[in-house]
C-alpha cells in the first residue's frame, strides 16, 4: 500500500498566498456573499416626496410671514409717518365717494402722500379693527391739522369729525320767513317741500355739517318744538284757561310778538289769560298784522284805523278768544311764560316810551298810560320833525354861512364830506336826545 502524498504548492503559488503587508492580510480576498433568503427593500419614495412637499410649505409659508411682516411694517411707518399738509386746512368729502375715491381726492389735495398706503391701511383698521362700523369713511368737511398722519386723517373722516356750520333762526319768525333763511343759507343743499304749518318749528340756534338738507333742519326743528312742548305741558300751571297744546303755542306765538323782554314775558301772558277767564276780546295788535300779510310776516307800514275794524280770521280786535292758530313760531321764553304767566290782576299794557310796558289792572289806569304814551309820541315826533328841519337847513346852507340852530358850514372844498356828515348826524342826535325808541305800533286799548 502506497501513501499518497500531496504535492507541496509551488514557489509561485506561495508567493502569491503570502501577504504584501500586515494590514492587507486582515483584509478579505472578496466580499462575502449574499445571505440566502435576504429581500432586497425598495426607496420609501412615498414619504420622502411628502417630506419634500411639506419641507416646501413650511418654507415658503416662513417666506411669506417675513414679507407680510415687512409689508405690515411699512404700512405701520406709513400710517404713522408725519403727513405732508404745512398748514392746517379744510377738505369736504362729497357724499356717494368710495375708499379710493376718497384717497385720490386727498392726494391731489396735498393732505397725503400716498393714496396706496391710505387705501391699505384703511383697508387692515378694517379686517383687523373690533369696531368695523366706526372705520366707515363718511362724507362731510373736516378740518385737517397740519403735518396730520394716515391714521389721524382715517380717525377724522371716519368718526365724522366734520366742521359744523350753524344757522340762526330767531323767535317770532313765521315758517314762511325760516324757510326763505333755510334757503338763503349756502351750506346747506336741496330743497324744502312744503312751508310747515305755522307754531310747529323750534327757533333756536342748529349747526349743521356743509351738505345738508335743508328739510334736515326743519325735520329737526319740528322734533326740537315736540319734544320742548310736551315736557313744558306736563308742567304747566293750573287753572289755565287753555286746554290743548295747540291753543297754548297759539297764546304763546301772540305773547312773542308782543314783547321782546325777558322781564315782561310772564306779566304779558297774564294779561291775556286774565282777559280768557273774563272773558274779553285780548286785542292784540299782531294779529292784525298777520290776518293782513299771513306768513310774510311785516306789514311794512304802521297800523291804521281800518287795518283795525278789518275782519279776519286773526284778528282779535274783532273776533272772540283766541285765533285759529298760532301767528309766529315762539320761542322756548314764549312757551314757558304762557303756561306758567305772572299772578296779577293786570288786564291792559301800553308802551311807556323806555321800551317796556305800562301794566294796569283797570280801565281808569290804563287811560292814563295811554294818555302818558301819547304825550311821549308828540314829543318824539316833534324832536324828528325839528333835527329833519334842521338837517334841509344844513344841507341847503352855503358854504361859510350858519344855518339856524346850526354850526358854520365848512369851506367849498370840504362841502361834500360836511354834507354827508349833515345828513347823517342829526337823526342820531334826535334819538340820543329823546333817549327813546321809535314806537312800532299803536298802544294796547
Amino acid at each position: 500500500m502506497t501513501v499518497r502524498r500531496d504535492k507541496p504548492p509551488s514557489l509561485g503559488n506561495r508567493q502569491n498566498m503570502r501577504p504584501r503587508s500586515p494590514s492587507e492580510a486582515l483584509e478579505p480576498g472578496r466580499a462575502p456573499s449574499r445571505p440566502r433568503g435576504g429581500k432586497v427593500r425598495g426607496e420609501p419614495t412615498r414619504v420622502s416626496g411628502f417630506v419634500r412637499v411639506l419641507s416646501g410649505l413650511f418654507t415658503l409659508s416662513l417666506f411669506g410671514m417675513g414679507a407680510l411682516a415687512a409689508t405690515g411694517a411699512l404700512l405701520y411707518h406709513l400710517y404713522e409717518k408725519t403727513g405732508p399738509l404745512e398748514v392746517s386746512r379744510t377738505v369736504a368729502i362729497p357724499k356717494g365717494e368710495g375708499r379710493i375715491e376718497i384717497a385720490e381726492r386727498l392726494e391731489r389735495e396735498g393732505v397725503i402722500s400716498n393714496r396706496w398706503a391710505f387705501v391699505a391701511s384703511h383697508l387692515m383698521q378694517t379686517w383687523i379693527g373690533r369696531d368695523r362700523k366706526n372705520l366707515e369713511l363718511k362724507a362731510g368737511e373736516y378740518e385737517i391739522k397740519k403735518n396730520a398722519s394716515i391714521r389721524e386723517v382715517v380717525e377724522i373722516i371716519a368718526q365724522g369729525k366734520s366742521v359744523l356750520y350753524k344757522v340762526s333762526l330767531p323767535e317770532g319768525l313765521t315758517s314762511q320767513q325760516i324757510v326763505e333763511r333755510l334757503k338763503a343759507e349756502p351750506n346747506l343743499t336741496g330743497d324744502i317741500t312744503e312751508v310747515p304749518a305755522e307754531g310747529t318749528l323750534l327757533p333756536d340756534t342748529y349747526r349743521f355739517s356743509k351738505g345738508m338738507a335743508r328739510q334736515e333742519i326743519i325735520d329737526r326743528m319740528k322734533a326740537e318744538q315736540q319734544r320742548l312742548i310736551a315736557n313744558l305741558w306736563e308742567s304747566r300751571q293750573e287753572g289755565l284757561p287753555i286746554d290743548s297744546v295747540e291753543k297754548a303755542v297759539t297764546l304763546a306765538s301772540i305773547v312773542e310778538k308782543e314783547t321782546g323782554r325777558a322781564d315782561e314775558r310772564q306779566r304779558v301772558a297774564a294779561v291775556f289769560v286774565n282777559r280768557l277767564r273774563k272773558p274779553m276780546r285780548l286785542q292784540s295788535d299782531p294779529t292784525i298784522i298777520y290776518g293782513i300779510v299771513g306768513g310774510q310776516g311785516s306789514l311794512g307800514r304802521p297800523i291804521t284805523r281800518a287795518d283795525i275794524e278789518q275782519k279776519t280770521a286773526y284778528n282779535t280786535y274783532t273776533i272772540n278768544g283766541l285765533p285759529p292758530g298760532p301767528i309766529c313760531n315762539p320761542g322756548r321764553p314764549a312757551l314757558e311764560a304762557t303756561l306758567n304767566p305772572a299772578k296779577s290782576t293786570d288786564l291792559y299794557f301800553v308802551a311807556d316810551g323806555t321800551g317796556g310796558h305800562k301794566f294796569s289792572a283797570s280801565l281808569d289806569e290804563h287811560n292814563d298810560a295811554v294818555a302818558n304814551w301819547r304825550k311821549v309820541e308828540r314829543d318824539m315826533r316833534a324832536k324828528e320833525a325839528a333835527a329833519d328841519k334842521a338837517e334841509a337847513a344844513a344841507t341847503a346852507a352855503k358854504p361859510g354861512e350858519v344855518p339856524p340852530g346850526g354850526v358854520p358850514s365848512p369851506p367849498a372844498e370840504d362841502d361834500a364830506p360836511a354834507a354827508a356828515e349833515a345828513t347823517a348826524t342829526p337823526s342820531a342826535q334826535a334819538a340820543t336826545a329823546s333817549n327813546v325808541p321809535l314806537p312800532v305800533r299803536k298802544p294796547k286799548r
